[in-house]
């Protein structure tokens, strides 16, 4: 025992020795001398902080999971499909289309009052025979549709519980900044509720329906849909909707319906029962179209107009063809997505100040935004108005629509300036009657079109 205490003792002055003389002797210096006459390759740099720290380690998603979680649902669609027919029997009983099947969807939804409100995505509802509401806490509720509108892909449901329920409030998504921190919130598979982190990737991104979605690299998947996007106070700055994927799952881009247009569209519901949307009454040209190469204009900075509708606020404020849009109010135009996403949470009769470049020259006209004259219509695709006072002097009308714009494939029949009063049997006299009827339009099917010129001369057209 003794001489093994002796050698240890040997050992350790030993390797001491050896370190010391390695340090002294042999280790190369790593220091770098810089004179000052010498041109420095070198630029001294700061790097500035958040307020919530230098990095990811620094920032604090708890607050805002906290916040969230218990205020995020999911969302059972129960729908009933046709199926084929799996045997002869089925084909005697239901016919080739085979006969209705129960089918289940879900989705996610978030909770925005005490009273059971909850907002989800249009596309989470479609054609739902039968909802179901299920709560962070597991408890499970029939829900109501209250109203959904398909364009913004919003929808509001509603809940009878018996206590007062834990909500988000709608936060200010135009404050919201590319690089923020945020968190998507979800209940994708009835796991109660998830959470996934990331950052504002950009801001009014389009996804080819004249929308302006929040892009973020949070984790999304498809039963994340219509739940919430948060930053991280916890304030709801977006509803989640979408992702970008060839496979159907998350890849690293999703989107969101930023919270002020979500909020409007709610707003609406609850007051109109269905989405007030106020038109500029402008057109433009897209920068990758060929036109647009033409115009020289695929490379400005705004929205270029093309068009200024007749009888619309654009065109009573003065704005003109061959304008830019470079601003509305204080927010600055680059794109056409911007200036929809903009005035998405804008309803007939507000005003808004529209600065535009007109010969190189800034001009700021003050606009009313009005009611929507103009639509496509469903199937044939059509461009429709409301009869103007002077239309309806000219063709001696008070009711009808006019066609402005028809697809390539009927530009042969000279549709353009004519007005419709009939679809089949159905009177025509608004867009409103314009898009129900033609929604019903099939494609394979015989469609009877009853037109005056402006002549006032009727002519009845038959498409098959």
């Amino acid at each position: 025992m003794k001489r093994t205490a002796q050698l240890f003792i040997v050992a350790l002055f030993a390797g001491a020795f050896t370190l010391g003389a390695y340090k002294l002797f042999l280790e190369k210096k790593s220091n770098k001398i810089v004179l000052e006459a010498q041109d420095t390759p070198f630029v001294a740099t700061s790097i500035g902080t958040s307020a919530k720290g230098a990095g990811i380690n620094e920032v604090d998603f708890t607050l805002a999971a906290e916040k969230t979680v218990n205020a995020v649902v999911h969302v059972k669609n129960m729908t009933l499909g046709k199926s084929a027919p799996n045997s002869l029997f089925d084909l005697f009983s239901y016919g080739s289309e085979g006969s209705q099947r129960p089918q289940v969807g879900t989705g996610s939804g978030v909770i925005i009052s005490p009273d059971g409100y909850i907002v989800t995505n249009n596309h989470v509802i479609a054609r739902s025979s039968e909802l179901e509401v299920t709560l962070n806490n597991n408890r499970s509720y029939e829900a109501k549709v209250v109203g959904a509108d398909e364009a913004s892909d919003i929808a509001l449901l509603k809940i009878e519980a018996e206590d007062d329920l834990p909500f988000l409030a709608f936060g200010d998504s135009d404050n919201a900044k590319i690089g923020e921190w945020v968190l998507a919130v979800g209940n994708p598979f009835n796991l109660t509720s998830t959470v996934t982190a990331g950052i504002v990737s950009a801001k009014a991104r389009s996804l080819g329906r004249n929308q302006s979605f929040i892009q973020t690299d949070a984790a999304v998947n498809p039963g994340n849909s219509g739940g919430a996007l948060v930053n991280t106070n916890g304030d709801l700055i977006g509803i989640n909707t979408a992702i970008t994927s060839r496979t159907g799952s998350y890849v690293g881009y999703s989107f969101a319906v930023p919270s002020n247009i979500a909020k409007k569209v709610v707003d609406d519901l609850l007051e109109f029962g269905n989405v007030q949307k106020g038109i500029l009454g402008v057109g433009t040209v897209l920068r990758e179209s060929r036109q647009a190469l033409e115009l020289g204009i695929d490379e400005i900075e705004g929205v270029y107009v093309s068009r200024v509708e007749e009888d619309s606020g654009a065109e009573k404020a003065g704005i003109q063809e061959g304008d830019i849009i470079k601003k509305v109010d204080n927010v600055k135009i680059r794109k056409f997505s911007e200036l929809t996403g903009y005035l998405s949470a804008k309803r007939p009769k507000d005003k808004v100040d529209v600065t535009v470049d007109r010969n190189g020259k800034l001009v700021t006209l003050p606009v009313t935004l009005m009611k929507n004259q103009t639509i496509q219509v469903p199937v044939m695709g059509f461009v429709v108005k409301n009869l103007s006072k002077q239309d309806k002097k000219q063709f001696k009308l008070d009711e009808g629509v006019k066609i402005t714009a028809v697809p390539e494939g009927y530009s042969s029949y000279n549709l353009e300036g004519k007005v419709i009063v009939k679809l089949d049997d159905q009177d025509i006299s608004d867009i409103e009657d314009a898009k129900k009827a033609f929604s019903n339009v099939s494609r394979y099917g015989r469609t009877s079109i009853t037109l005056i010129d402006e002549n006032g001369e009727r002519e009845r057209l038959i498409f098959q």
